[in-house]
């Protein structure tokens, strides 16, 4: 993550793995999630703070999430169910109920199949926000399998190329693989130029946007650096930015998801009809029925290897590659606990006291 989003070491409060999950699984079942559940939503936002990725762990999205719950638009017990079923697909109506907590549970029906047919794929609808989805991704490849994720927002905040009103979410795609002794390959990144979530966290630290992320309610992107804005008063752009540098492949790639988790499902997208809620889909290919696991996993290695061990251009530390900063940040984070700003620990304070539940127990 760009340290313009990080949390300054003047606001930040570390706080242990252990209290956190606690913490939040107890908000959760206050939220009238079913034990087991909650556990699993906890699990899901706290990997995803584990791994450095606070736009989607407990910082942004769990206060989202307690709103949802107590003005009834999300179902705290979803009777979800699949609708259509085939060895190696199927589609599920998730009844409203949030896909950080569907999510694992399609994946490994996805999972499942794979082993059975090489490749399952399971389509929800109906559904709330689902997280980081490469947590959901990294599943199948703990599974010895690629997973992949995709999600199409409800809403509709993100600029076709050249348009002048928004269309799409920020619609994010993820791969993850399993490799040997190189820590597991993980692509997670929204189709627009950033992450809507990052723009609360650069709210929260006082940062500005970089020229190229959103657009003026007219359209026009803004190509220099300006002030986290209010919602109503821009559009987000697309992967790219301007058409110049390429905005037409972040927008493409948008709509992929949208034919992935939406039209497969045989729901209606959010830009034609806001009534399915947001759409994901889940996918796990069983990598013994392409090759050898063994051999895949040396050649990720390889692979792997290769690109961290690139030489540096001038003024550069090091190549990385996706997933490997986030299992470095993990390993740092679970000795030394999760970073959280002092805001965010403001906001667990009058939760906590509010729902009568345990509160941080901050380092």
């Amino acid at each position: 993550m760009l340290d313009r989003f990080k949390v300054p070491k003047s606001d930040e409060v570390r706080v242990p793995e252990s209290s956190l999950r606690e913490t939040v699984t107890a908000i959760f079942e206050k939220m009238g999630v079913a034990p087991d559940d909650a556990a699993l939503g906890a699990d899901v936002l706290i990997s995803t703070d584990l791994r450095g990725v606070e736009t989607h762990g407990v910082s942004n999205a769990l206060r989202e999430y307690v709103e949802a719950y107590g003005e009834g638009s999300l179902n705290a017990r979803p009777d979800w169910k699949l609708i259509t079923e085939s060895p190696g697909t199927a589609v599920m109506d998730a009844d409203n109920g949030l896909a950080v907590i569907l999510g694992p549970r399609a994946m490994n029906i996805a999972i499942e199949k794979a082993r059975t047919v090489g490749l399952g794929m399971v389509s929800m609808f109906n559904a709330g926000h689902s997280g980081a989805i490469g947590h959901h991704a990294m599943l199948a490849a703990k599974a010895d399998m690629v997973g992949m994720c995709t999600t199409a927002d409800s809403w509709t905040g993100v600029l076709p190329t050249f348009a002048s009103e928004g269309r799409l979410g920020t619609n994010p795609i993820a791969v993850a693989a399993p490799a040997n002794n190189e820590p597991y390959f993980l692509f997670d990144a929204a189709t627009s130029s950033v992450a809507v979530n990052k723009l609360e966290l650069a709210r929260r630290v006082g940062a500005n946007l970089i020229p190229g992320w959103i657009a003026d309610r007219e359209g026009t992107p803004i190509m220099e650096e300006t002030q986290v804005k209010e919602y109503g008063e821009f559009y987000m752009l697309p992967v790219g930015g301007s058409r110049e540098q390429g905005s037409h492949k972040g927008y493409g790639l948008s709509i992929v998801t949208e034919i992935f988790g939406t039209l497969l499902a045989g729901a209606r997208p959010s830009m034609v009809e806001n009534i399915h809620g947001a759409k994901h889909s889940f996918i796990a290919f069983n990598i013994a029925m392409f090759t050898e696991v063994q051999t895949f996993k040396e050649n990720m290695d390889a692979m792997l290897r290769t690109l961290r061990e690139t030489p540096p251009a001038p003024g550069q530390e090091r190549v990385m590659y996706p997933g490997l900063s986030e299992h470095e940040e993990e390993q740092d984070r679970r000795a030394n606990g999760i970073p959280l700003h002092k805001e965010v620990i403001q906001w667990f304070s009058d939760i906590c006291g509010e729902l009568s539940v345990p509160g941080l127990k901050p380092m």
